[in-house]
């Protein structure tokens, strides 16, 4: 059978290059390579959150008549121009209905149209409840509002009591607004994993093929189970190297937190599914973007032309990155659902999915599609393969390269 056979002969390969990476003493300093750009990457995350948070204003429902909203409105424009440091708050006007308390509840679990807060009360009793506090942002230039308002209306002045907060334990809008986070920080520990550790496949058969090593190799397997085991054979490196940063990230979370991932708010999935889904969706960022490089990298006879082949991969996967971070915080939209079914960039955009919505059967069926084109990068991959450096195979020429016959 064809294809046991090169399953069997992938398997010993993977073997050898595995047991020849993991046992050698540069292992250590691959371990220890990766810390730095990691805290970069996480940096970079953190500046991005905060550029994120400044420009999107967190909108607070005002269940008012339309004469106090309208003052409210006019006093937070009238405010704008002091606000260029800091954002001011959204304010969304809401009819009063019958039973108001009801309304304000739930207007804070509505994921539809989420909100981080609600006020209600009117202009001469006013009460802001949601996930605030007395010193947060939103509290404070509601409470400027107030005040505002209050002064601009002329002709009949309002007097009333201060703003009073009553925090609750969350709302949809903070809930939206964590998930989106969640998913961004594992949209960047993928890049940034996969960009350090896919890499190394570039050159993966320079010294191979400069020794004539792959020559003995090609005759005694399939050139398939060379590229599957080679690709497997640095999966496998990987994974032991992220089991061990794994472990002390998690002793520092714990640590941080005082309870593990289950101390910070969850994902739409749950914790135990994203954490599994992550390791996952890993495995197939580096089999399809690594299953890429290694066939890019076969062509290459050089170190130099190594070099040279870097920064166009690197940029592509740059450009892959930024293709799935389109979609984070709206996972229905069209850029979130062409993301995902691009294979390249489908791990990027599920396990954000993954953050935000809790539905498992998508995930069945982009890994059931992302193993396809693993499957078939690695072929066409060999095959030219094969046929560039082996030159076994019939060769294959464009049509005007083709030499018209002449006639007998």
């Amino acid at each position: 059978m064809k294809l046991p056979e090169t399953i069997r002969a992938a398997f010993v390969i993977a073997r050898r290059d595995f047991t020849a990476t993991v046992l050698s003493k540069t292992f250590l300093l691959f371990l220890l390579g990766p810390l730095f750009p990691i805290a970069l990457g996480m940096g970079m995350v953190g500046i991005g959150a905060q550029v994120d948070r400044n420009a999107k204003t967190p909108p607070v429902a005002v269940i008012a008549s339309q004469h106090d909203f309208d003052l409210l409105e006019a006093a937070r424009q009238q405010l704008s121009p002091l606000a260029d440091a800091e954002p001011l708050v959204e304010l969304r006007h809401i009819t009063p209905a019958a039973d108001v308390s009801l309304q304000s509840s739930q207007l804070l679990s509505a994921e539809a149209n989420p909100v981080i807060g609600v006020l209600e009360g009117g202009l001469t009793a006013p009460r802001l409840s949601g996930a605030v506090t007395m010193r947060s942002r939103t509290a404070r230039q509601v409470g400027l509002f107030v005040d505002e308002a209050r002064r601009m209306s002329v002709q009949q002045p309002v007097q009333g009591v201060a703003l009073q907060v009553f925090p609750t334990t969350g709302t949809a809008g903070l809930k939206a607004f964590t998930r989106s986070m969640t998913g961004r920080v594992a949209q960047t520990l993928l890049f940034v994993l996969t960009i350090l550790l896919a890499g190394m496949l570039l050159s993966q058969l320079i010294e191979e093929k400069s020794s004539k090593v792959i020559e003995v190799l090609a005759a005694a397997a399939p050139v398939d189970a060379i590229f599957l085991g080679k690709l497997f054979a640095m999966l496998a490196t990987s994974l032991t190297g992220i089991a061990l940063w794994a472990a002390v990230g998690a002793g520092a979370v714990a640590i941080w937190t005082g309870g593990g991932p289950g101390a910070l708010p969850a994902p739409a999935v749950g914790w135990p599914v994203f954490l599994a889904l992550l390791l996952i969706y890993f495995s197939m960022s580096y089999l399809l973007i690594g299953a890429t490089f290694l066939g890019i990298g076969a062509q290459a006879s050089t170190a130099r032309e190594v070099q040279i082949l870097s920064m166009p991969v690197t940029m592509g996967q740059l450009v892959l990155f930024g293709f799935a971070s389109l979609g984070v915080g709206q996972p229905m939209s069209g850029q979130a659902i062409a993301a995902a079914v691009f294979p390249l960039s489908s791990p990027f955009a599920m396990i954000a999915r993954a953050a935000e919505q809790p539905m498992i059967w998508p995930h069945l069926l982009a890994l059931v599609w992302q193993g396809l084109w693993v499957a078939l990068i690695l072929k066409f991959a060999a095959a030219v393969f094969r046929r560039s450096v082996l030159k076994s195979g019939p060769s294959r020429r464009w049509p005007w390269q083709r030499r018209k016959r002449r006639p007998a």
